[in-house]
């Protein structure tokens, strides 16, 4: 794991330079600055609306009495979609637009919280029970005890 964020916070920025630098040389640094603060700016728009609903959606079903574990996951993809759309360069911003598009973040969201169910269930199996539908529930009594 270590070794991919090595690699990630290398070849991002390298790539981010290698862009700017290519579409500065086709369009003029003017016009690359303008294009990088205007998606910076249409992106932050958007993420403002993607997030609204986003909220909506937990509250609706946490109101319906349900677990909003897709609308939370979402909300985390949020928060990152907003640090690459601020982040200078349009690699980030390409990976930034695309988690805002509603389908495709919301298949990652499913994506991630079934290979999380995977791993806790793989989890489960080697720590030696022979079942993973072994019941948890247990029974007793209880007495209040007021402490006047």
């Amino acid at each position: 794991m270590f070794r991919i964020f090595v690699v990630l916070f290398l070849t991002v920025p390298l790539l981010e330079i290698f862009l700017l630098l290519k579409v500065g040389d086709l369009i003029g640094a003017l016009w690359t600055v303008f294009l990088v603060v205007l998606t910076a700016v249409i992106g932050v728009s958007l993420l403002r609306m993607q997030g609204l609903n986003t909220i909506h959606r937990l509250q609706a079903s946490t109101a319906r009495g349900e677990l909003p574990a897709i609308p939370m996951i979402e909300g985390a993809m949020l928060l990152f979609a907003g640090a690459l759309l601020l982040t200078p360069g349009f690699f980030t911003d390409a990976v930034g637009f695309a988690i805002l598009i509603p389908q495709f973040r919301q298949y990652l969201a499913l994506k991630i919280l079934t290979q999380g169910t995977w791993a806790s269930v793989n989890m489960q199996g080697q720590s030696g029970s022979q079942s993973s539908h072994q019941s948890h529930t247990f029974n007793g009594d209880y007495k209040k005890i007021d402490e006047d």
